[in-house]
């Protein structure tokens, strides 16, 4: 019998006795008829366990809670401004950006094909597989950022005559922090593929920052001073624990789910899909970050605090984007190895109508109340008004395509999506350079969407003609009632 969440459970039961206090009060028979209609619905939300009804569940579990790290995160990183300061807290965001750039790749590609190796292995029942994947995919993540966080350490210690002294221990400590953060990944990319959307995100985007808000706030309180430096430890203590954490509540959950047996590795395999997909994952964010690391080189730390918290105020439009292509990328595997083409395609469908509808109604409500959250964090930040209206046309054109990429790596076809964002990568760094030191943050702004719309045109003549899918008329003629669907 299907699982169902208390709070969702408890509302149904809420419903039904509002149904039956309207048979009391003798409602009219549309009236009636429209209750019994929207009753069906919740109950089929409820416990529908079809790809899609599971599908729209974890994706809406997933922007619940992004958005709740997001509202969090506002505020949170409104007081680290005020306590830091614009120029530390603009190392602190430096250096953390750093951390998201590395750790986009730490993982080697492990994290997404997670969601392609399980499903995989389960829909073939190749246990064995399934075994040693979930073991071996773990250790490998964890090693290949133990190495890549040494090598960091080596060339911070080689560059640090020409890196800013107040930067140089930052760093050393985002080196620390990385080999957790790379198995975080791991184990995010595993929950996700038995539908643990709490397990795979909670730890990362909750916790974490509770963690991180409350060792800073107690060294702030306690009279030192809240430099990037303490905002850096903090951040080490939280990846740490948890990591962890979940690592133990993982391990606990898949005895459940995977029974005792030997394991096989065919880490040559592994390594063949994966090795592509982290070329992806690592495109993916250089792209997304290189706009801060070209500031930071080029421009003053208070100008890159402006934007960096620009960047945060959108960032609950690229949630949508995120919960969708988490919830969507195991079950195209799953279609895929049943060999269901028309479900696939029905299901990219569904998927790009679930991203672009509430990433339309979701960037309006951010450029409408845009200026009044800048100012949150100081009045110098509503500088940084003018950028939403800018990444915003980038953020929208690659929600008319969906997880475009996620379905090309799920399908086989991660080689030539690592290609497209190589080139969207280097047409960003390139609009970078050339734009920045004419237009400050407005270049990089600018630089910035004009990748993305370029990525978004390129994944959709790929999908269109590589895989035969045209979603996107389908999508966007589908009518405004899918952006409640998540």
């Amino acid at each position: 019998m299907a699982r169902v969440d208390p709070a969702l459970a408890v509302e149904a039961r809420e419903f039904a006795l509002m149904m039956k206090a309207t048979y009391r009060k003798d409602l009219t028979p549309s009236s009636l008829a429209f209750l019994r209609q929207k009753m069906s619905a919740l109950k089929a939300a409820l416990y529908d366990r079809s790809d899609r009804s599971r599908a729209q569940r974890s994706a809406g579990t997933a922007f619940l809670i992004r958005a709740a790290s997001g509202a969090m995160a506002l505020p949170f990183q409104v007081l680290l401004a005020r306590w830091m300061g614009a120029h530390e807290f603009g190392i602190y965001a430096y250096v953390w950006t750093w951390v998201l750039l590395i750790g986009s790749f730490i993982d080697f590609g492990f994290e997404t094909s997670a969601q392609r190796f399980i499903p995989a292995y389960m829909g073939t029942k190749n246990f064995n597989l399934l075994r040693g994947f979930i073991r071996g995919s773990r250790w490998l993540a964890l090693g290949f950022a133990t190495m890549i966080a040494a090598v960091a350490a080596i060339a911070i210690r080689a560059l640090e005559p020409w890196i800013g002294e107040t930067i140089v221990l930052p760093l050393y400590l985002a080196c620390l922090l990385l080999p957790l953060y790379g198995l975080a990944l791991v184990q995010g990319g595993i929950a996700r593929s038995y539908d643990w959307t709490n397990l795979a995100l909670m730890p990362s985007y909750i916790i974490r920052q509770i963690v991180i808000l409350a060792l800073v706030a107690a060294a702030y309180f306690a009279g030192f001073s809240a430099d990037a430096v303490i905002a850096m430890a903090a951040s080490l203590i939280a990846v740490w624990a948890t990591a962890i954490v979940q690592y133990l509540i993982l391990r606990r959950k898949l005895a459940t789910k995977i029974k005792q047996g030997p394991a096989a590795y065919d880490f040559k395999e592994w390594l063949r899909i994966s090795l592509p997909i982290f070329m992806v994952g690592s495109f993916f964010f250089l792209l997304t970050y290189v706009d801060v690391l070209v500031l930071q080189a080029l421009r003053s730390p208070q100008e890159v605090a402006i934007y960096f918290a620009a960047t945060k105020v959108l960032a609950l439009v690229g949630f949508i984007y995120y919960s969708v292509a988490v919830a969507a990328a195991h079950n195209f595997t799953k279609l895929h190895v049943a060999g269901d083409r028309r479900q696939l395609a029905a299901f990219y469908t569904d998927s790009v109508r679930w991203t672009f509808w509430p990433s339309l109604l979701m960037t309006a409500l951010v450029l409408l109340l845009g200026k009044s959250i800048l100012y949150l964090f100081g009045a110098v930040f509503t500088e940084g008004y003018s950028l939403l209206f800018i990444l915003s046309v980038g953020l929208l054109a690659r929600a008319a395509v969906g997880p475009a990429d996620r379905l090309l790596n799920m399908l086989g076809e991660q080689k030539v999506c690592a290609l497209v964002y190589v080139c969207v990568f280097a047409l960003n760094f390139i609009g970078c350079l050339m734009l920045i030191p004419h237009f400050g943050i407005s270049g990089a702004a600018i630089s910035t969407s004009i990748a993305l719309v370029a990525e978004s045109i390129t994944l959709f003549l790929i999908v269109s003609r590589r895989l035969g899918m045209h979603p996107l008329a389908r999508s966007l003629g589908a009518g405004r009632s899918e952006a409640t669907a998540l």
